[in-house]
């Protein structure tokens, strides 16, 4: 079975951020608040977390996880602009590795001794 490819972007790891996040689309938020819930979500779930919380409610939700990954996607480009409209923009996969943050841990993870985590942010 062939997996769905997936959005690399810094965008698409907002977009995740903000699905996973406390934010609901009846507050109407406003940019402030989008890139509060951004940094909460990531902080306390990690990027990966954001991306499994994503994964989970489209499999357990997936009629409501359409309507609010479109939601997550609309406000992350209003709040941090369009990748096309952005001269600058460039696929995550033609960025040096130095402009590419890498991707967080949940802080839960962060202090175990078990193993090491090792992830490529590009």
């Amino acid at each position: 079975m062939w997996s769905a490819p997936y959005d690399l972007s810094i965008d698409s790891a907002r977009a995740d951020a903000l699905f996973a996040s406390a934010l609901q689309i009846s507050d109407e938020p406003s940019a402030v608040q989008v890139m509060q819930a951004i940094d909460a979500a990531t902080s306390t779930l990690g990027d990966l977390g954001c991306a499994a919380k994503v994964a989970q409610e489209f499999g357990e939700h997936p009629e409501t996880a359409v309507t609010r990954m479109r939601w997550a996607r609309a406000e992350v480009a209003g709040v941090f602009g369009h990748p096309g409209s952005d001269p600058g923009y460039a696929p995550r996969h033609a960025r040096p590795s130095a402009a590419c943050p890498a991707p967080r841990l949940p802080r839960d993870l962060i202090s175990r001794p078990q193993g090491r985590h090792v992830l490529q942010a590009c």
